[in-house]
């Protein structure tokens, strides 16, 4: 019987993996939803942990809501965030059992794990935009008024740009996971990354620069830990390229 089930299994046809995969992104969606509209509750929390780093700069810094929509707008934007944040367990296992199926047993193992570090990584990447490069860009932008001249600015704008930072430095941190996925299948190993590793730094600079403000203060904040994301994707690369190759 359980033969006759994982024969079953292998035999599918492409409309069936095509079936099975609008079912597991239809439950992700609903989790999205049902999670969104949970946090939709908490918008005023989240509002004013966003709006925190702008009351704690040395100028003067004021949000305004600059159209009648703008602020339920603002806050259902914040709960589809919060809701795809939550939804990532959701979505780990939507992704876990679509691709299980395929996968020899040792990348079954790797698989969640490497989707967990991922998260992680993401968040890290998030919280020191916020805690460390966000009070120094505001700063920085906030100090470039002359005389006569207010910073009201639009609150939607302000979180557009405290989003768009988070997320940028996030996706900047998911360096050493990327460094696993592109040694796991052969495009990099760690002779490659050590090669190219004065080129590496001057895009990281060009990186930095393009994510943060351009004063040097912030651009030095953000390399640093870019060039050590860098050397811990060595590392990581190493890894990988022992890891699956002792399996072939």
């Amino acid at each position: 019987m359980k033969l006759k089930e994982k024969m079953n299994n292998n035999d599918m046809s492409i409309v069936d993996h095509l079936e099975e995969l609008r079912w597991r992104i239809l439950k992700s969606l609903g989790s999205i939803l049902l999670m969104s509209v949970l946090t939709f509750n908490f918008a005023n929390f989240l509002v004013d942990i966003l709006i925190k780093p702008a009351s704690q700069i040395n100028s003067d810094l004021n949000l305004q809501v600059l159209t009648i929509q703008g602020m339920f707008l603002l806050k259902w934007n914040l709960a589809i965030i919060g809701g795809i944040i939550l939804s990532l367990p959701v979505i780990t296992v939507q992704v876990w059992k679509f691709l299980s199926p395929g996968l020899y047993d040792k990348e079954k193992k790797i698989l969640i794990p490497l989707i967990l570090t991922a998260f992680i990584c993401f968040i890290l990447g998030g919280f020191f935009a916020y805690k460390v490069i966000l009070p120094f860009s505001l700063d920085f932008f906030a100090s470039m008024i002359t005389a006569d001249i207010q910073n009201n600015f639009s609150i939607n704008y302000y979180f557009s740009f405290v989003l768009s930072l988070m997320i940028g430095a996030g996706l900047i941190f998911e360096l050493p996971v990327a460094s696993f996925l592109f040694s796991s299948i052969g495009l990099i190993n760690p002779e490659f990354l050590k090669t190219y590793r004065r080129e590496a730094i001057a895009i990281t600079v060009v990186l930095s620069a393009i994510i943060t403000p351009p004063d040097p203060i912030s651009l030095i904040i953000m390399s640093i830990p870019m060039l050590i994301l860098y050397e811990i994707s060595i590392a990581v690369s190493w890894f990988a390229n022992k890891l699956f190759n002792n399996e072939k």
